[in-house]
Parts: C-alpha cells; sequence; structure tokens
C-alpha cells in the first residue's frame, strides 16, 4: 500500500458491534471474513485494481484505520490506497495491528477468484457484500468495455456515502435506562458443549467448502416443513451430536447465529448493524432423530427472532455503553474485561453458523459469475453459506484438524440425492 501526502484527517466512533472486535482479536482468532467471487475466466490483476480505485471512491470509510484513545478506539480518515495483490496468505490470516498504520481489509485475486478480507470491526457480512458486489460489478464494466459502452447494468445498491457509513445502531437503539437491573441475566448462562481437538499446523484454518443446489436443499427443508436456514442449522448439531460421547451428550449443543439487522430496521450502512441469537439442543432420549432438532430450533427462531427480542437485546447493549462509568474506564480495562466476558460467553456456545442469504448481481453478469462464497476465521466450527443463482455454497472453517463432522454433514446431503462438489485447502 502506497502512503500519500496527508490531508484534513476525520475521526469516527466505533459503533456498538465494533468495540468487541479489537479487544478480543488475535493469532489464533483474526477476526476477520472472506467474500469471494469466482468467475468463469482469470482474473485480470489490472482490471481489478482500476475496479479497486473506482470502488473505494463509493466506499471512502473503507480507507479508515483504527486508532487507540484514551478511553475507546476510533476510526482515522487516511490517504493508504489499497492495492489488489495475488492470493499468497493463509485464510483469514490476521489484518489488525495494533502497532501498524494499515488498511483493515485486502483484496487479492487467485486464477479465477476475487476475494476480500476484512477485519470485522470494519464491517459485517452484509457490508462486505456491498462493497464486494461493487467491485465486481466495476470489474466486469471495464473487462467488456466494448459490451457495456452504450449501456451500463444497473447495480441493486446506490446509496449516499454518508448512508453507507451510517452508524446504524445510534440511529435506532437508544439503550435502557434498567441497565443494572437488564445486564445480567444469569439465568441465561449455561454451559455448551465444546468441540475440542488438536489444532492445525501454524494454526492454519481449515476450510472445506461444498457446493450443491439451492432448490435440492431448500427441497429437503420443505419437506421437513422449514427453511434453508434452520434445516441445515438442524444438520450441523445433528452432525455434532453423532460425534459425541453419551458423557457429552449432557451438555446442550448451543449454535451461535448472526442476525442482519437490516431486516428488520431501515437502513443501508456498509457498517456492522448486526446482533446475534444462539439456538440450543438438549439431549433427552437415548437416539435423537434429526426431525426432533428441526422441531426444536424451528421453535427457537419462531421465539426468540422478533423485533422486541432484538430491541431489547440491542438497547441492554447501548446501555452498557451509554453508561457514565463506562465511558471513562481507560481503554485497556476495557479490553480486559471484553476478554474476559468473551471467555464467559465463549463457554455456552458449541458452534456457529451464519448464512448471508442469496446474492444478486444485475441478470447481464450470469455469463460471466459462477459463483459467490463466505467464510471466516474461526475458534470453533463454524458454517458459513451464501447462493448466487442455483449454486450453495457451505463453507466449514474450523481451527481442527478432525474433519468428522463436516464429513458427517455432507454425507448426510449426499445421501439425499444432492450432488456436492467438495473443494479444500487441506
Amino acid at each position: 500500500m502506497k502512503l500519500k501526502q496527508s490531508k484534513s484527517v476525520e475521526w469516527t466512533k466505533l459503533d456498538n458491534a465494533s468495540k468487541y472486535f479489537p479487544a478480543t482479536a488475535n493469532e489464533l482468532d483474526t477476526k476477520v471474513f472472506r467474500l469471494s467471487c469466482e468467475l468463469y475466466e482469470m482474473i485480470d490483476p489490472n482490471i481489478l485494481q482500476k475496479a479497486l480505485n473506482k470502488t473505494i471512491e463509493s466506499f471512502p470509510f473503507f480507507k479508515s484505520i483504527l486508532r487507540r484513545g484514551v478511553f475507546w478506539y476510533y476510526f482515522e480518515s487516511s490517504d493508504l490506497i489499497p492495492e489488489v495483490s495475488e492470493e499468497s496468505l493463509s485464510i483469514c490470516a490476521p489484518i489488525y495491528n495494533k502497532n501498524t498504520k494499515n488498511l483493515l481489509f485486502r483484496v487479492f485475486y487467485y486464477h479465477k477468484r476475487i476475494s476480500l478480507e476484512i477485519f470485522h470491526a470494519l464491517s459485517d457480512g452484509k457490508g462486505a457484500l456491498l462493497f464486494l458486489q461493487t467491485l465486481v460489478y466495476h470489474y466486469l464494466v471495464y473487462r467488456y468495455e466494448e459490451q457495456f459502452k452504450n449501456y451500463k447494468p444497473a447495480l441493486d445498491y446506490n446509496a449516499s456515502i454518508k448512508k453507507k457509513m451510517d452508524d446504524s445502531f445510534n440511529k435506532h437503539f437508544i439503550g435502557d435506562n434498567g441497565f443494572t437491573r437488564n445486564v445480567i441475566d444469569h439465568n441465561k448462562r449455561i454451559k455448551a458443549h465444546r468441540i475440542r481437538g488438536k489444532r492445525t499446523e501454524e494454526n492454519r484454518m481449515k476450510l472445506i467448502e461444498g457446493t450443491m443446489s439451492v432448490k435440492a436443499v431448500l427441497g429437503e427443508a420443505k419437506k421437513n416443513n422449514t427453511s434453508l436456514t434452520i434445516y441445515l442449522a438442524a444438520l450441523f448439531i445433528y452432525s455434532i451430536y453423532k460425534e459425541m460421547n453419551a458423557i457429552e451428550r449432557r451438555r446442550p449443543i448451543v449454535l451461535s447465529v448472526p442476525i442482519n439487522l437490516r431486516q428488520f430496521f431501515e437502513s443501508d450502512t456498509a457498517r456492522n448493524f448486526f446482533s446475534t441469537m444462539n439456538v440450543s439442543y438438549q439431549f433427552r432420549k437415548e437416539e435423537t432423530e434429526l426431525k426432533d432438532i428441526i422441531e426444536s430450533i424451528t421453535e427457537s427462531f419462531q421465539k426468540d427472532l422478533t423485533v422486541d427480542k432484538i430491541n431489547y437485546k440491542i438497547n441492554r447493549l447501548i446501555s452498557l455503553e451509554k453508561n457514565p462509568f463506562m465511558r471513562i474506564i481507560p481503554l485497556p480495562i476495557k479490553d480486559y474485561s471484553i476478554r474476559m466476558a468473551n471467555k464467559l460467553v465463549d463457554r455456552g456456545i458449541t458452534g456457529a453458523i451464519s448464512n448471508i442469504g442469496k446474492v444478486q448481481m444485475p441478470e447481464e453478469f450470469e455469463p460471466y459469475i459462477r459463483q459467490f462464497t463466505v467464510c471466516t476465521s474461526a475458534r470453533r466450527p463454524q458454517i458459513c453459506m451464501c447462493s448466487y443463482g442455483d449454486r450453495l455454497v457451505i463453507s466449514f472453517t474450523s481451527p481442527f484438524k478432525d474433519t468428522e463432522i463436516q464429513r458427517r454433514f455432507f454425507e448426510h446431503l449426499s445421501n439425499k440425492g444432492i450432488q456436492i462438489e467438495i473443494s479444500s485447502n487441506m
């Protein structure tokens, strides 16, 4: 990255969700996630750089660097120019370094793939996807300049720069005066089953991607009267269950599920605007069937995925942020407190599953785009998925060598007659 002559500097507060990531990022859990777009042809790095230069004009917030203040972290605008490179690092390698003034994202290519990796403090999955969609849009328009010289396809995201860098937490939530009453909820603290195993060499993230037909998986979900996300979450739990011994089944399996808040509240932000919910299954029978888990998970989604529940949870967190006492605590103590709280939360989570949904691009690009994929750094087995057209890509990341859970997961789908293409970095 090149450093230009410095201009006026702007500072921006971190949003509510972003504050968690700088305090908890480390070599074992980098808090970096990756979105990729695979084309049907080899990537031209010069055109990709041109497309990135164009894209960053409409996402100036992505040129921010992360700084440490006395009481809080903050974003500082920079003149750093992002440069594309050929992929050479391990998946979701560290980006944020408190001693280095660097951008919080990287763009690279490998054969037919364009990839974007982001430190989570800068953006969430939806925000990063908006950036990648814009990048791919400009790449294809430049790549096929003659074809699109008289008519440019329409990209379904034209929010203003102000809206893109909106702090939607502050816009929609005001906190809760019942701070001391609501912040601590001991009744919800449970110890979940923890997946343990031998870590990979150099702590490299193990990635296994399964690509299959959306319609085929949706068909299986409909046979069970549920949605695609719930069906796959239940199958994830079932696959973990099959690898547990009798003693381990005394504890529930708990999955953390990110929630895109843009589906509930008006927002065009490209920054973080998400929450999480936990869904769990407590084994009470000697033999549990997948349908038992589906029924339980469906009930959890119906009960917990409501605007009232989300309002309660986010206002509780905003209250903590706005508490006068919390504001004057020095940053190192805040970081320590967040790390301790994170360890407590970790005890109650077995794995995670995230679905960023259906990726839409102009139909004129269909002959050029094969698929989109998403994956993340993980301190426990985690599933991320997205779809484009009829291609659903389910990505398993794990810090452990063992892959029996992944094998059971994909084997179950294969036994249902679903054709799966498997790829891996192993």
